[in-house]
């Protein structure tokens, strides 16, 4: 088994006139030998973020579609996903 990568990734939903455009797209940030790592590259990314589109910040182990940290453009919380209820939980 390999070293585990986590990957930084953000979505960008472009709106015109307040509606959504349509398919965000997605643009790997980066990959990164921790978690914590991947997350300060998602946490510098929303912080340098000055687009009126909403947007998010993702973290997660390379190749899965599950998110291990995720932010968004709109506000300062931070989630991570409870797999146990799928639910979100907000950091504190």
């Amino acid at each position: 088994m390999g070293d585990i990568i986590y990957e930084a990734v953000e979505f960008i939903e472009e709106e015109y006139h307040g509606v959504a455009a349509g398919i965000p797209t997605e643009r790997l940030l980066g990959a990164f030998s921790t978690e914590a790592e991947a997350i300060a590259a998602g946490r510098a990314a929303r912080d340098e973020y000055d687009r009126d589109d909403y947007a998010w910040w993702v973290v997660r182990r390379e190749g899965e579609r599950i998110a291990l940290w995720i932010a968004d453009s709109r506000s300062r919380r931070e989630f991570v996903l409870d797999l146990t209820t799928n639910e979100l939980v907000e950091l504190p």
